[in-house]
């Protein structure tokens, strides 16, 4: 694979693909902090986080599960094809608290 050439990387976004980004979801607006419910319109998280994989593919939402304040949360990584986005409301289909706080949990790695 040849090396790119001093001032000939592309930077930033094409005039094609400014649209497809405005139009995208702002994580900080529209997904970070927001409640996640279940298909029965129960709350059972909070979106703490999206991991961006190494491929540069958004791939998993940090849930928080349970806790107060803070204290005592679980946090768990579910992938975001799992979710459904309807009328601004995050959903995960089939999900309780319970279930959730039975998965694995989420822990960052050290670095």
């Amino acid at each position: 694979m040849a090396q790119p050439v001093a001032g000939t990387a592309v930077l930033g976004v094409t005039v094609s693909e400014v649209q497809a980004v405005a139009t995208g979801w702002s994580l900080k607006k529209s997904v970070l902090g927001k409640s996640v419910y279940n298909d029965e319109n129960q709350a059972v998280g909070k979106i703490d986080d999206v991991i961006v994989a190494p491929d540069n593919a958004i791939s998993y939402a940090i849930v928080g599960v349970g806790g107060f304040l803070g204290m005592g949360k679980h946090e768990v990584a579910i992938p975001v094809s799992q979710f459904k986005v309807n009328a601004k409301k995050i959903t995960l289909p089939g999900a309780t608290k319970d279930a959730l706080k039975a998965l694995p949990k989420f822990e960052y790695a050290k670095q």
